[in-house]
């Protein structure tokens, strides 16, 4: 099994950091992953993506063209990856960040309001985890125990009390994630 991921967004959303805990959850579970983030200015509020690719054999290449999920957070994202997923496959857009939604009937669409959750959960740092939770949902590419683990790996210890809030996260974006016929 080999799954290839885009996560694109503003800079400032997580993007990155999801994008590298979903690689070291790959890690964990003793799969082959890449992680190639993509930004410059982008951090500076343009937009930012993450290639990831977990995978049970070694990865060829971390250079792609189309993709098996796309995680799009905001229009400009949704404008240049949503005609780059493999028909049959996924995307997840977040209901906020996006104004038109996706219309293409070859692909499986889902939308998550992340960014509502977060804000009802009174913490915007968790907005990225409530996406990732949305993901792991909609296709289990990692196990939320591989995650888990991997946010103990990943994350400096002063913020390893945050953990607990950020899998609470994850299962609040299990929950609200919903197909678009």
């Amino acid at each position: 099994m080999k799954t290839e991921i885009i996560i694109s967004g503003f800079g400032g959303q997580g993007v990155l950091s999801m994008g590298k805990i979903l690689a070291y959850s790959g890690l964990m579970e003793d799969k082959e992953v890449t992680w190639m983030p993509a930004y410059g200015p982008e951090q500076r509020g343009g937009t930012a993506n993450v290639t990831v690719i977990v995978s049970d054999q070694r990865v060829s290449s971390p250079i792609l063209s189309k993709y098996d999920v796309a995680i799009v957070l905001n229009q400009p994202s949704l404008d240049k990856f949503e005609p780059k997923v493999k028909p049959g496959g996924i995307l997840i857009y977040d209901g906020y960040g996006v104004i038109n939604p996706p219309t293409r009937t070859d692909i499986r669409i889902f939308r998550i309001d992340a960014m509502d959750k977060a804000a009802e959960m009174k913490n915007a740092k968790v907005f990225n985890m409530i996406v990732l939770g949305g993901l792991l949902k909609v296709c289990p590419v990692v196990s939320t125990d591989g995650l888990n683990k991997a946010l103990y790996k990943s994350l400096p210890e002063r913020h390893h009390a945050m953990i607990p809030l950020n899998m609470a996260a994850v299962e609040e974006g299990m929950k609200i994630i919903a197909e678009q016929k």
